[in-house]
């Protein structure tokens, strides 16, 4: 659900032109022709590329061509992989206006190079690369009958340098393009490639369709809604936040760290769990004691191929795996303890079928009267065979850390977070909403990352101590916000967007602090002759919540009256009132 983050700035317009510009026609045959129903990463996918700009959903990449190589190899290339992969011969016919449910693999076919020729590459050679494969983003592919993807061939003076590619989310995903570029260049090489050993896309759909499958399924869905009954609806619920659905601009911000790499291994030594667990129970307790939360909820999207008949298919497996992960521990060691068994239990549930997950968010979220945000995202590609890295990521220096600026791109999350390396330094991109955090705190959030884990490669930590030990602060919350159904909630908020919900009539939101229980909210109106129930209230309120401000949560009952008391300011003046009618306003009692 992620789109892979863009890297380095848009130099095309910056550069001369090349010398020539040739269409060239590749022909392919190999294969079975089959046809089956789409797989769930496939659906998850199609789904955000009719809905998404392109530029955010498409992905690319760039692969180096060694000195030498002739434009023939490098087509013969392209051409074998495009044989032996049959997502890469898939197309997705459907009517105009539906959504595809089906896939066709075709047996040959042809696919187009443009070849753009130089007498040298303008620039920084590979980042010109770059930004050429970004360039090629642009556009919606034609599901139903493109090739899927967009293949540019750089040359000097008729030598290729790089091949820039553009790549349908629909086929293919950051795992599938660091598998391909793997095998271009063992095939270029005149290496023989293994045979193949994950399922092939109609295949895969096949397992996902049986009885098995199937029940995999369903438990995913179980497992997500119990997350969005009870976990937080906003990681980053502050005064000054926006809501999750509301896209910002974020510059990248890329942490390369020796020391955080020798402290990553060193905390792993010592707790005797992984480094990937480690580098999440970080993630997860810095977050969580950023946002002034009892858990994290962050969204894993490389969490999916853990399975060996996906490991290595080349097709899209992107569905997130959901962590949800309580910090309330006593120690930094007991959480990673507990970090274990959580990434275990998200990974196991990260197939499912995203059209009906996406039926139970607006269903579940309607009932609870909230809108889930996927605020927080850690995208760790460390362990891929040959990571999806871009130029920018490629080319760190051998600093003992470092933090560098660079471009700015649409986030559609609050926090997104790739992990390129984790040795010989630790390699991360992070792009951080600017509602709620500055410059300076992005910086600190990495920088105080590195902290905790050079304190864990030193020692256990103890929780309460992670301000002073990482420096970075909790979010601040006036004292009106309280915690309310598990989230972070300001009652005037939610007064002033039941306001507008119901047309501007009189409004109050009362507190109530049950003993031993968190409190509730209970809204009162005054319909005046307006005619109102709870219900259509409720249904008014929850949908301005995804564009209202942060801290915006449902009332547990709506309480009607016919005109507001003389002291429109004393809940008891309200209570005081007759009742017009009361409720929940949902559909299933809360």
């Amino acid at each position: 659900m992620t789109p892979t983050p863009a890297v380095g700035k848009d130099t095309m317009h910056q550069n001369p032109p090349p010398l020539t510009t040739t269409t060239v026609t590749v022909a392919y045959a190999g294969g079975d022709e089959r046809r089956g129903p789409v797989t769930m990463g496939q659906a998850n996918m199609i789904r955000c590329i009719l809905r998404d700009d392109p530029t955010h959903i498409n992905i690319h990449d760039v692969w180096p061509v060694p000195e030498g190589t002739t434009s023939a190899a490098v087509t013969d290339a392209l051409r074998a992989l495009a044989v032996r992969h049959e997502g890469l011969r898939t197309t997705f016919p459907h009517p105009p206006g539906a959504t595809p449910v089906d896939q066709v693999v075709a047996s040959e076919g042809t696919f187009t190079v443009t070849v753009l020729d130089h007498a040298e590459l303008p620039g920084d050679p590979a980042e010109y690369a770059e930004s050429v494969a970004r360039a090629a983003r642009a556009g919606r592919f034609a599901l139903e009958r493109e090739f899927p993807v967009r293949i540019t061939l750089l040359t000097v003076t008729g030598q290729p340098a790089y091949v820039a590619l553009a790549f349908s989310h629909a086929v293919a995903d950051g795992s599938a393009m660091a598998i391909l570029r793997e095998e271009f260049a063992e095939l270029l090489a005149g290496k023989e490639l293994p045979e193949l050993t994950s399922l092939p896309p109609v295949d895969l759909a096949a397992v996902e369709a049986s009885p098995a499958g199937l029940r995999k399924s369903e438990a995913s869905l179980r497992y997500w809604e119990r997350i969005l009954r009870t976990g937080p609806q906003e990681m980053f619920a502050e005064p000054r936040g926006r809501r999750p659905g509301t896209d910002e601009e974020a510059r990248q911000l890329t942490l390369r760290s020796r020391r955080g790499a020798r402290a990553l291994a060193g905390a792993a030594r010592r707790t005797g769990h992984p480094e990937a667990t480690v580098l999440m129970a970080a993630w997860c307790a810095l977050v969580a004691h950023r946002a002034g939360q009892n858990s994290c909820v962050t969204a894993v999207p490389s969490a999916n191929r853990f399975h060996a008949r996906v490991a290595r298919s080349v097709t899209t497996t992107s569905q997130d795996a959901l962590l949800h992960l309580d910090v309330r521990v006593e120690t930094f060691d007991a959480l990673v303890a507990r970090t274990w068994g959580a990434v275990l239990n998200a990974y196991r549930h990260s197939q499912f079928d995203s059209v009906r997950l996406w039926e139970m968010i607006d269903r579940v979220t309607a009932e609870r009267g909230s809108h889930f945000g996927r605020d927080v995202v850690f995208n760790d590609v460390s362990a891929l065979p040959a990571p999806l890295l871009g130029t920018e990521a490629q080319n760190g220096g051998d600093a003992e850390q470092e933090l560098v600026w660079g471009p700015p791109q649409a986030l559609p999350t609050r926090l997104l977070a790739f992990t390129y390396r984790t040795a010989p330094q630790l390699h991360i991109s992070l792009w951080a909403a600017p509602s709620v955090f500055t410059p300076e705190e992005a910086e600190g959030f990495l920088s105080g990352l590195v902290l905790l884990l050079e304190a864990a490669a030193a020692g256990d930590v103890p929780m309460k101590a992670l301000a002073e030990v990482t420096g970075v602060r909790p979010a601040e919350r006036g004292p009106d916000w309280l915690r309310v159904d598990g989230c972070w909630v300001s009652p005037d908020a939610v007064r002033e967007t039941l306001g507008r919900a119901v047309g501007g009539l009189p409004v109050r939101v009362q507190v109530t602090e049950a003993s031993g229980a968190e409190p509730y909210l209970t809204a009162y109106i005054a319909c005046g002759e307006t005619p109102l129930t709870p219900t259509e209230a409720h249904r008014a309120l929850t949908a301005l919540i995804p564009a209202a401000g942060s801290g915006v949560l449902a009332p547990h009952r709506y309480v009607l009256v016919e005109n507001p008391p003389a002291e429109p300011d004393r809940s008891d003046a309200w209570r005081r009132l007759n009742t017009i009618d009361e409720g929940t306003g949902r559909s299933r009692q809360v």
